[in-house]
């Protein structure tokens, strides 16, 4: 007996009973089937509207950072500042010498002047900058063409003299034994 196609007139009242209660079982799992893809939609364009979002977020940093990049060329302690007030940047003098040292988008000029300011958290940033190096190997000048490449000397001779400090200091810990001492 074909039951999708039976007159419900030739059923008895028990199977007309469970012919009722299988179409309500069979409504209540369709309902259940929208819910769950209407909650898929909602899910998948939550997922869409965070991912939006998040570039959204992703592009304003980006554009932050090359305001702060710009600002940094023009002056390099407000570019700094600019950096670390839009938490680009920590305040932490590694993370600054990090930053000089790939120096993506900086000028060169920019960052010997940062670093060559007498400024305590200038002096430790260029301490660490010049950590960032490694000289191990090297000869002098090897090393110092290096240290070189990375920014370009400030004009006064104060400034040159600590960073050349600092470069010495860090070749002779690189290269122990080659120079008895600091003074090149």
């Amino acid at each position: 007996m074909d039951v999708c196609h039976t007159d419900p007139a030739e059923l008895s009242s028990g199977e007309a009973k469970e012919l009722q209660q299988i179409k309500w079982h069979r409504k209540q799992l369709l309902e259940d089937i929208q819910k769950l893809k209407d909650e898929i939609a909602d899910v998948f364009a939550q997922i869409d509207c965070f991912e939006s979002t998040e570039e959204s977020r992703m592009a304003q940093k980006e554009k932050e950072m090359c305001i702060g990049r710009k600002k940094f060329n023009m002056d390099p302690n407000k570019g700094i500042q600019y950096l670390i007030e839009h938490k680009l940047l920590t305040s932490d003098v590694q993370d600054i010498a990090q930053f000089l040292y790939k120096g993506d988008g900086l000028n060169k000029t920019a960052i010997g002047t940062y670093l060559g300011e007498k400024d305590p958290i200038n002096l430790q940033v260029l301490q660490a900058f010049v950590d960032c190096h490694e000289f191990a190997n090297l000869n002098l000048v090897q090393a110092l063409r290096q240290f070189l490449w990375s920014f370009r000397l400030p004009g006064e001779a104060q400034k040159i003299d600590r960073m050349m400090e600092a470069f010495a200091a860090r070749y002779c810990l690189c290269n122990p034994g080659v120079f008895r001492s600091t003074e090149l």
